[in-house]
């Protein structure tokens, strides 16, 4: 298969798991490994597409970052106090990131603790629907200081790959008394300043594996993941607008011992 082709191929499978609660990690290592596209050059574009997912969130959410902006906004999720919400959610996994990622690399970055964590995840969203107190909470204007910690320290569960990021924001947001949408939301806006850094430091280290050829197909790989990406937001937001997460959590439960047998 060309490059191209596992450039659309790969920014597909970007797109459609960022922002949901199934993990990206998992899919994009199954289809990276039935495809044999591997090793560094192939970290890099993974590394380099979630770029166009994150352009997608910033032009849905182009409202809401602008309002982030504004320097007078003093209530809700806006201006300096939204700013503050938002690095009180963000800190905890940067920081914790910063000081672990060797570790992460070394120990948790492999196809048996992707499989588990996928499968893990999926066990937790089933109990988090069932135990989640009332919500109370609707809008991310309505979205405390509480909220944002608790949302923050979930997001550290992120950091053992294959658990999914969306996954445990929205978790953390879910038992924090927010309602599926505004949880699903929050995540999304959390999830720029995470991701950019991150990327930023990843590409920061792998970016001299490239080469002039490698232009073209990272450049597709990062407008079918824009494209995507901006899809499957809009429509993970309508799905709980009406059901609960109980279908990605069975989803992750029966993908997880597949992802397992195929690429072990």
């Amino acid at each position: 298969m060309s490059l191209a082709w596992i450039a659309i191929l790969l920014g597909v499978v970007e797109g459609l798991t960022e922002f949901v609660p199934v993990s990206s990690t998992g899919h994009l290592i199954v289809v990276g490994r039935l495809l044999g596209f591997e090793g560094e050059r192939a970290a890099t574009f993974e590394i380099f597409i979630q770029l166009g997912a994150i352009l997608a969130v910033v032009i849905l959410e182009r409202r809401r970052f602008l309002l982030l902006a504004r320097p007078g906004a003093a209530t809700g999720l806006a201006g300096p106090r939204g700013c503050a919400l938002l690095a009180t959610t963000c800190l905890p996994f940067l920081t914790v990131g910063f000081f672990a990622h060797h570790f992460i690399k070394e120990r948790l970055w492999s196809v048996p603790t992707v499989a588990l964590a996928m499968l893990a995840g999926g066990v937790g969203l089933l109990a988090v629907e069932r135990f989640r107190p009332p919500a109370r909470i609707t809008g991310v204007d309505a979205i405390g200081w509480r909220q944002a910690l608790l949302v923050g320290l979930f997001q550290l569960l992120a950091l053992w790959p294959g658990m999914s990021r969306s996954a445990a924001t929205i978790a953390g947001g879910l038992l924090g008394g927010l309602d599926r949408r505004t949880a699903a939301t929050y995540s999304f806006l959390v999830a720029v300043p995470v991701m950019l850094i991150v990327t930023a430091g990843d590409l920061k280290d792998s970016w001299s594996a490239l080469g002039a050829q490698d232009v073209l197909p990272f450049a597709l790989g990062f407008v079918v993941s824009f494209v995507v990406a901006w899809a499957a937001v809009r429509s993970f937001v309508a799905f709980l607008g009406r059901y609960s997460l109980r279908p990605f959590a069975w989803y992750r439960i029966a993908v997880a011992p597949l992802v397992y047998a195929l690429v072990k």
